[in-house]
């Protein structure tokens, strides 16, 4: 049993570095196949010594393969590149990052508490009331919300409770060691708006979940020994009914640090997501491929520790894993 699990992790392991390095390869690919050199878009009105200098000190004069390789070992041993800047390097990536990275953090996490401590409750509730005008209506607005994009709820909550009410800053970020109440109250709407999606997806999930396992034998034992419907929930169906949700919580993990680009475009937030579009429309190419591949490390990180996680939730899981 030890073995197969240690085999299961290796191979794990094996196919998430084979993503990581597939997917920074290709944009490496990309960016190298641009009808203009990378040194011609940073190196404007110089001469051709100081091109040839350029590239040769960013490795744009090697062939793409070596360039590649050379580019994941300084990422591995955590030089994530620069900022070219007037024919120059500017500033270290990591020197921004290790700055927006805690931000986008706090964004993320925030939204997944939000999502979680209203989408349990509300997807017992239309569980428990399945085929009700209750359960009806709010799968219908559920279904509605899950199918809006969350910059869309963004741009509305900011203009009516940020402008028109002015219950809360529509733009900015104050720190949570600068201000703890004007950090939160700066908080509330991004938050808002990554986690009402995720709300309506969580509350589908663990409803159709808790349906099934309402059905199940042994929760059918437990309501004719007399028990309480709480201590059912909590002791028999609520623990099986959450792996889909666990899932979809480490999966979003990932996501969210991508989805929070234009959130943070919206309010101003000084994250990862605010970075990424800086370096999209300042065409710093180099930043880019750098948060790409951080991107994806954070997505395939979160998705094994969903894996281990269902694991400890749902042990068959892991027996059919070992199998």
């Amino acid at each position: 049993m030890l073995r197969l699990t240690v085999v299961s992790a290796l191979r794990r392991l094996l196919q998430a570095g084979l993503v990581v390095i597939g997917a920074t390869f290709l944009l490496s690919l990309l960016l190298r196949l641009l009808p203009v050199g990378l040194e011609d878009l940073y190196v404007v009105g110089e001469n051709e010594a100081s091109r040839k200098a350029f590239a040769h000190e960013l490795r744009l004069d090697r062939d793409p393969f070596t360039y590649y390789v050379l580019w994941l070992w300084d990422f591995v041993r955590g030089d994530l590149g620069w900022y070219v800047q007037g024919g120059g390097l500017s500033e270290p990536v990591s020197g921004r990052l290790s700055r927006a990275l805690p931000v986008s953090l706090q964004l993320v996490f925030y939204a997944q508490a939000v999502s979680l401590v209203v989408a349990v409750p509300l997807g017992i509730f239309t569980a428990l009331r399945a085929g009700r005008r209750s359960d009806r209506a709010l799968s219908y607005g559920l279904f509605t919300a899950s199918s809006i994009p969350n910059f869309v709820f963004g741009l509305l909550m900011a203009s009516f409770f940020g402008v028109t009410l002015a219950w809360f800053p529509p733009l900015g970020y104050v720190a949570p060691t600068e201000n703890l109440g004007e950090h939160i109250r700066s908080m509330v709407l991004p938050v808002a708006a990554l986690s009402f999606p995720l709300i309506a997806t969580y509350t589908r999930l663990l409803r159709t979940d808790v349906i099934a396992t309402l059905r199940e034998d042994y929760v059918t034992m437990a309501v004719s020994k007399g028990l309480s419907t709480r201590r059912i929930l909590f002791s028999h169906v609520l623990r099986p009914s959450s792996v889909t949700l666990f899932t979809s919580f480490a999966l979003n993990m990932g996501a969210l640090i991508g989805g929070t680009i234009v959130i943070e475009q919206v309010f101003t937030i000084p994250g990862i997501g605010q970075e990424i579009g800086i370096a999209i429309f300042s065409r710093q190419f180099f930043a880019l491929q750098s948060y790409v591949a951080l991107i994806a490390v954070g997505f395939i990180v979160f998705n094994m520790l969903a894996d281990i996680v269902v694991g400890f939730v749902d042990p068959r899981t892991r027996e059919r894993r070992s199998a």
